[in-house]
């Protein structure tokens, strides 16, 4: 007996989704003092470029789960720190979220994304825990 035709989607071990060029997605923002920004993808990501923009003086600090969640990622170091006006880092990963927090207590900061999406539906990935995420 044949089954009817099912229209594919893509999950999120499917190789192909991450080998092909993925669909462009940019935004940005200013962050106050100490705040967070939480970046929600509608696709789940292929690569990310995130620089540090404006001239404040703050310092944008790049984590992979909400920062009030666990107070381990900043205590053990679970980020990345862009110091400067256009630092920048690159990361091929998979991801739904990340979130960038001002690590400067009286000046704000800017930031602006890039990322590569492929076509999984964010509702596939699992949750980022565990070692060097969120545990020491």
């Amino acid at each position: 007996m044949s089954t009817p035709w099912q229209q594919y989607e893509p999950g999120i071990g499917h190789v192909g989704s991450y080998q092909v060029s993925g669909h462009p997605y940019m935004t940005g923002s200013l962050i106050g003092p100490l705040a967070t920004k939480k970046v929600e993808f509608p696709h789940v990501t292929k690569s990310i470029t995130v620089s540090q923009s404006g001239s404040g003086g703050g310092k944008c600090r790049i984590t992979f789960v909400p920062t009030g969640s666990s107070t381990s990622v900043f205590g053990t170091h679970h980020y990345w720190e862009l110091n400067s006006q256009e630092d920048a880092l690159t990361m091929n990963v998979k991801c739904r979220e990340i979130y960038i927090t001002n690590g400067h207590a009286t000046a704000q900061t800017g930031f602006q994304l890039f990322a590569e999406l492929t076509r999984i539906d964010p509702n596939r990935m699992f949750a980022l825990t565990g070692s060097g995420i969120t545990d020491p």
